[in-house]
């Protein structure tokens, strides 16, 4: 593993708020030469190096509120700014701009941040693929040795699914970066093993979750042992993804969830879905038109296909990830542009399932609003340049061939993805830039402004999911 950064002496930022034109001198200094900003988390210590900018473009004076963390400048960083402003008499005060910093308690480690994927991602990167395929199939023996225990013991179980996932995520993103530099064919050979152990490793979790596994507690487990932003997102949304789809199979295998749904769907749902299909009589708006096929449970080999998406589901987040740290740097290019990446290299260079790679690439696309973002919406286009008339007749498919032959607005997956990637991105325990949200609290925005204002995520699968938040988390928070 890699060694731990040395602690570097820091000034806490206070002298920042004292006088409106240092305060103003400072701050341009500091955005100008991308100064970043050390945020300690004031209960657990965790350190985490942040672009100032990001943080100043969401809340300007973030350094006053009152919230989860401190922030900081490293000793360099002040040398530098007191160099920048030797010449400029009246706004240089040293003693003023380290006042404070005997207040500071010893953090702990800085995390490294390799491309916002953590420590762990420079021993998984040096890693030959036959070291990570091996890697993969102890973690998954691991899992396997959890699952025969009679009776299991939770935290051992805990520990391990969380240390699985994680790798799981690491070992694929790093091996998807070194195919990438290969021919198509000469990649997917590569990557083949990889493709078979990490399938083993998503039978194995959904095994294991399938057992109400999933709770607080290991989500807690996961922040805790897991670094960098994105690898704690993509597992986060992994492990809770297959919860989801256990706790929906349980529930419409019960003849009465579907009736409920039925009795309700015309006063609670029907208005939503005639927007998506204005062509169809309102009256014909049934949960039939909704859902291609009927309302139905998930298959396990479909099951363990959309898990392994849900995995991978970020894969093409490589570089320049900070976009999602706050709407100042958002680059919708760049944003775009992960979903394109992942959906390209899982298609081109390695033998995933086409379910997985259609979930990486369908899972931003809001029905189609503005907001959204993805390949089948550019694809739909030129369908319909092609075919005029051509009109889709269902909301949401669980099969390919309908969203491939463009009779569905959506893959079945990917609108469940979309949830679980919004709620967990207001949640992130780790988000320096915004308070996180409460469960409640997320659900409450989520449906005012994914549903009620805009109709971006589906009203159905958002009332199945607060029902699975509120029993998993909300009683148990």
């Amino acid at each position: 593993m890699p060694d731990k950064q040395p602690i570097t002496p820091l000034s806490k930022v206070l002298s920042l708020t004292d006088k409106a034109g240092i305060n103003k001198t400072y701050i341009d200094i500091i955005i100008e030469e991308d100064i970043p900003i050390v945020c300690i988390n004031k209960s657990t210590k965790k350190r985490r190096l942040m672009p100032f900018k990001v943080l100043y473009g969401n809340t300007e004076n973030f350094w006053r509120q009152s919230g989860s963390w401190d922030y900081f400048l490293e000793e360099e960083s002040v040398e530098k700014l007191r160099e920048k402003t030797k010449d400029k008499p009246g706004v240089w005060e040293y003693e003023r701009l380290k006042a404070g910093s005997e207040d500071a308690e010893e953090p702990g480690e800085l995390e490294e941040i390799e491309e916002g994927f953590g420590k762990d991602y420079k021993t998984f990167s040096s890693m030959t693929i036959v070291e990570k395929v091996d890697f993969l199939n102890k973690n998954n023996k691991k899992l396997n040795d959890i699952i025969s225990q009679k009776p299991k013991q939770v935290a051992a179980a805990t520990e391990v699914l969380v240390d699985a996932a994680k790798d799981a995520a690491l070992i694929n993103q790093t091996a998807l970066e070194e195919a990438m530099r290969l021919g198509d064919d000469e990649a997917k050979k590569l990557t083949q093993d990889l493709v078979d152990s990490t399938h083993e490793i998503v039978k194995s979790t959904a095994n294991l979750i399938k057992e109400d596994l999933f709770n607080n507690d290991l989500m807690n487990t996961l922040v805790e042992k897991s670094n960098g932003t994105i690898v704690q997102h993509m597992t986060r949304v992994y492990l809770n993804g297959i919860s989801f789809l256990a706790y929906y199979n349980k529930l419409v295998s019960r003849s009465s969830a579907i009736q409920k749904l039925r009795i309700s769907f015309s006063a609670k749902y029907r208005n939503f879905y005639h927007t998506l299909l204005p062509h169809i009589d309102i009256d014909d708006i049934i949960l039939e038109r909704v859902f291609f096929g009927g309302m139905r449970a998930i298959q396990p080999d479909l099951f363990h296909k959309w898990a392994v998406g849900f995995l991978i589901h970020d894969i093409g987040k490589a570089a320049a990830v900070e976009y999602h740290e706050g709407e100042s740097s958002y680059n919708r290019n760049i944003v775009i542009d992960h979903v394109k990446q992942g959906y390209k290299s899982i298609m081109a260079k390695t033998n995933y399932p086409i379910e997985a790679s259609l979930i990486t690439g369908y899972h931003h696309e809001y029905y189609g609003d503005p907001d959204g973002y993805g390949y089948f919406r550019a694809y739909l286009q030129q369908y319909k340049k092609q075919n005029p008339d051509a009109k889709q007749d269902y909301v949401v498919t669980f099969e390919l061939e309908p969203i491939m032959d463009y009779q569905a607005l959506a893959y079945f997956p990917a609108k469940v993805l979309e949830i679980i990637d919004v709620y967990d991105s207001v949640t992130d325990p780790n988000r320096v830039y915004r308070k996180p949200l409460t469960p409640e609290e997320a659900l409450a925005m989520m449906r005012q402004e994914f549903i009620e204002k805009k109709l971006k995520i589906d009203p159905i699968l958002f009332d199945i999911f607060d029902a699975y938040t509120r029993e998993k988390y909300v009683k148990k928070s």
